[in-house]
């Protein structure tokens, strides 16, 4: 089975092109039709908490689609909604200023993840 998104992929070492504003190019995932959960997971402790994961070659795959609340290495954390994984990153839309925006982050600067 294969998650790459689209078929056919993306250019080696890019991300996906942003959408252009009011719609998405063609095949690339709209962003989530509404807000994330009202409720934001508990920060995961040293030794992780609940459903929270650490970083692992695949290990983002079944938040594809999924709202996802994510802790970066710097302390900061937000809801993210993952369209694309690949090699060393994830791309999607993270809730800023009460709407989504296009993203995207190496997942090295990921700490925990939860969906």
């Amino acid at each position: 089975m294969s998650y790459q998104y689209p078929p056919g992929g993306y250019p080696p070492g890019g991300y996906p092109p942003p959408p252009p504003p009011g719609g998405s190019p063609g095949g690339f995932p709209p962003p989530p039709p509404g807000p994330p959960p009202g409720r934001t997971p508990s920060a995961p402790g040293s030794r992780g908490y609940g459903g929270t994961r650490r970083i692992e070659p695949g290990g983002f795959y079944p938040c594809l689609y999924r709202y996802t609340y994510i802790w970066l290495q710097n302390g900061r954390s937000f809801w993210f909604y993952p369209v694309f994984i690949g090699r060393s990153s994830v791309t999607g839309y993270r809730w800023r200023r009460n709407q989504w925006e296009y993203y995207g982050l190496e997942l090295n600067r990921i700490a925990y993840f939860t969906c």
